[in-house]
Formats: C-alpha cells, sequence, structure tokens
C-alpha cells in the first residue's frame, strides 16, 4: 500500500486525448510516486479531445486512481450551427478568414463561455469533489490549465475546504497569443482579467510552465510563483535511433498552423532546389501532424509540392520515432510577439531526438534560450533568409560529407524524472 501523501489533479485533458497538452501531467504522474506522492486525477469522462492517442498512458501506474465525471461542450451546437460532420476538429480561432457564421461562433465563445467552453464543468466537479474530499483527504489540489475553468474548481475547493492549492499554467492566460483574435466585448475582458487575478492572488503556489510567464505572474502577484518546465521521457527515446534513409529530412510534428507559416524558409528551399539538383532530389519535407492548407499552398508556390511527405496525425510513438530519423528538425513558432515567452511541448521531445533544430521565432525568446543553452540548434527570425540557408547549408554539407551528427548540449535537467522531482519539492513545500 502507498504510504506517501496524496495530490489531486484536475486535468481537463487526459488519455485517451491524443496532443501534448495531455503529456505534462501524465508524465508527472508517471514519476511523482518515485517521490513519495501518490497522484489522484480528475478528469471527463466524455471530453471532445481534438486528437485521440490510446496509447498515451500505456506507461502510466495500473494503481493510479483516475475519477471521470461527465462533461457538457458546446461543440455539438457549433458542429450544428456550421454544418459540419460529428467528430470534425473545430476550426482553430486564429485562422485565417472567416465566414459570418464563424463570427458569430468565435463571439458567442468569447462572450458567453467564459472563460473558455468548459465553464460548465466548474459547479458540478465542485460539487462532486468536496464529497469526494471528504471521504477521501489529500495534502494538495493542483489544477492545469489550458482550460484555465480548471482552475476556477481548485480556487473554489480551496476556499471551501483549506487544502493547499497549485494552479498549473501550461500556457499564459490573459496574454495568450490567440485571445486577440476572439470578439470579446470590454465587459468580457474585465471578467477575464478579475478571474485570473483572484487566481493568481487566492492560491498557495502558482506554477509556471516557462521563465517568462514566471516573470510576468511575479509583477501581477504577490504569491509566490515557481517554475518547472515540460521536458522529455527518456524512456520514450530508449534504444538504438533508426536509421537514416538517405534523404535530406527537415522533419515537423505537430499541428502546423496558418499563422506559424515560415514564408522565408520555403523561400530559401525553394532557391536552393532550383540552384542546386542534388539537393532537390534529397530534400524532403517530412510534415507529422494537422497542416493547415495556407502552410501547403506556400511550399507548393515555392515549388516544393513534389518533395513532401505529409503523414497526418500519428501517435506519440510514431511522432517520437519520425523525430529521431530526421537529419534537421524543423519548429517555427506562431508569429505573434506574444508568442515570445512559450516554449512548445515538442522543443523538449526535439531535444531528447539529439537532431539539430532549426527554430523560426523571436531570437531573444524562450525557445530560443533553450536551443542555446542546450548546444541543440539555432533560431533565425522570420524574415533572417541568410540565417537560414547557412544553417541548412551546413547541414547539407556535413549530410553529403560524413552524415549530420547528433547535438550532445546537456539536456539532464528537461528529463521527465528531474522535472518529477522539481514537482515532489514544490508540493513538499506547500
Amino acid at each position: 500500500m502507498f504510504m506517501g501523501k496524496r495530490v489531486l489533479v484536475i486535468a481537463y485533458y487526459w488519455p485517451p486525448s491524443g496532443g501534448s497538452g495531455v503529456q505534462r501531467w501524465v508524465k508527472f504522474c508517471k514519476y511523482l510516486p518515485d517521490f513519495g506522492w501518490e497522484p489522484v486525477v480528475y478528469a471527463p469522462s466524455n471530453a471532445a479531445y481534438p486528437a485521440v492517442d490510446p496509447g498515451m498512458g500505456a506507461d502510466l501506474p495500473d494503481t493510479l486512481e483516475v475519477i471521470r465525471r461527465p462533461i457538457r461542450e458546446p461543440y455539438a451546437l457549433y458542429k450544428k450551427l456550421m454544418g459540419r460532420k460529428a467528430g470534425r476538429e473545430v476550426t482553430e480561432i486564429s485562422s485565417g478568414k472567416k465566414t459570418w457564421k464563424q463570427r458569430l461562433s468565435l463571439w458567442i465563445r468569447g462572450n458567453l463561455f467564459v472563460p473558455d467552453p468548459r465553464v460548465g464543468w466548474v459547479k458540478p466537479s465542485v460539487r462532486f469533489l468536496k464529497k469526494y474530499l471528504k471521504a477521501h483527504p489529500v495534502d494538495v489540489i493542483v489544477t492545469t490549465g489550458p482550460p484555465h475553468s480548471m482552475h476556477l474548481i481548485g480556487e473554489k475547493l480551496h476556499k471551501a475546504t483549506g487544502i493547499p492549492w497549485i494552479p498549473d499554467f501550461r500556457d499564459p492566460w490573459t496574454r495568450m497569443y490567440y485571445l486577440k483574435h476572439l470578439p470579446m466585448t470590454e465587459r468580457t475582458w474585465e471578467k477575464l482579467r478579475r478571474q485570473e487575478q483572484s487566481v493568481l492572488d487566492s492560491c498557495s503556489t502558482v506554477l509556471a510552465c516557462t521563465p517568462y510567464v514566471q516573470e510576468e505572474f511575479r509583477a501581477q502577484t504577490k504569491t509566490p510563483v515557481a517554475c518547472i518546465t515540460n521536458g522529455f521521457d527518456e524512456e520514450d527515446f530508449a534504444g538504438e535511433a533508426p536509421l537514416q534513409d538517405g534523404y535530406f529530412n527537415i522533419t515537423h510534428t505537430g499541428l502546423f498552423a496558418a499563422d506559424g507559416n515560415p514564408f522565408t524558409l520555403w523561400k530559401v528551399l525553394g532557391e536552393m532546389a532550383a540552384e542546386d539538383p542534388w539537393f532537390r532530389q534529397a530534400l524532403r519535407l517530412r510534415l507529422i501532424g494537422k497542416v493547415d492548407v495556407e502552410v501547403m499552398e506556400v511550399i507548393k508556390a515555392a515549388g516544393l509540392e513534389a518533395n513532401v511527405v505529409s503523414l497526418g496525425y500519428c501517435n506519440h510513438e510514431e511522432a517520437v520515432r519520425e523525430q529521431r530519423a530526421a537529419t534537421v528538425l524543423l519548429l517555427p513558432l506562431r508569429n505573434d510577439p506574444e508568442y515570445r515567452p512559450i516554449l512548445p511541448g515538442k522543443l523538449f521531445e526535439y531535444l531528447a531526438a539529439r537532431r539539430p533544430v532549426l527554430g523560426i521565432g523571436q531570437t531573444d525568446g524562450a525557445m530560443a534560450q533553450v536551443l542555446a543553452s542546450t548546444k541543440a540548434g539555432e533560431t533565425a527570425d522570420w524574415m533572417e533568409a541568410d540565417k537560414m540557408r547557412a544553417f541548412l547549408g551546413a547541414a547539407y554539407k556535413q549530410f553529403c560529407e560524413t552524415g549530420v551528427p547528433e547535438t550532445s548540449g546537456d539536456i539532464g535537467p528537461y528529463t521527465r524524472r528531474a522535472t518529477a522531482r522539481a514537482l515532489a519539492r514544490l508540493l513538499e513545500s506547500v
């Protein structure tokens, strides 16, 4: 029988959900027992996940207690309004031009569901968990967002029970880059800011996912603010790396959104392919995950359509295999100043794959700092064609001569075991 302390984790994204949002707490729950903490997870039983990966939680301990309760979400109404077939992924908030129906749906989402469309789960969850906690006490409550309505559950439970509570921010809240695409009224913005401030001021400790978000929250509240980044699980990268297939593979895994479309990169690659027929023959753009139509259109316009290998959504195991088999890994951020503090979850798996990374984004941002400190690659600004060409040209030269070597910087602080150890210390501190 486990004799350690218990932590209740309230999460919307949980297996069978796929995608990066679920991995942080799946891995925390895998390793926390090694450091004296028994997690108990509270998650929805019928969530409208945009991607499903049944294998995501395969390495969780069989003894992990997962409490599932039904949730009501407005996406059935959205699909009816939009005339979409059931199961189709909801259009991303920040993608391209909108029809009048899309604009209407975004107004409804932005102003009637505050802070997000999962807010209807708050009251029934608080009712259920207050009863649960009386019969099954825990030492700490953790809520993880987005969706940030999870933090409203934690706030109410904390006030009702006095149990220490840590809201975990995988992304910023009111400073999240895509919120400006929602047609929210000033009254809605004020409500959102009040919710955020109340959560920051009433919790025991705030947990941020990047140093930049940590700095922003420290300037906003007197509550202590800790930072534990995402990471990679060494067990996912165990064994020999896949053999190279003889092509110069520039690989991207995960969602490839229109507002992260690296126009300059496609132009540079198109020019390199036009100048060197051997490069054109060797080049492969391997895209694993959902790719917006606009991205494919720009690739085609650059004359690179024949070089694309688009595999669509793959499960996590397949994505890791693709990362390790890459020649160069591509990590473009969204072209938005507010994306500067973001550390994409796949960045850490790119580090573990030990393939050189070409980052595209703010050269003074969080991603650029990690790539530089781990000697895992370089970051070019969106318009820095010369830097992109130099990086890719040097990699292609190595590819032709001796092969592109693995990176060798220190990535130990980003293992999931190391981040779980840091989390256990934080739990002890509250």
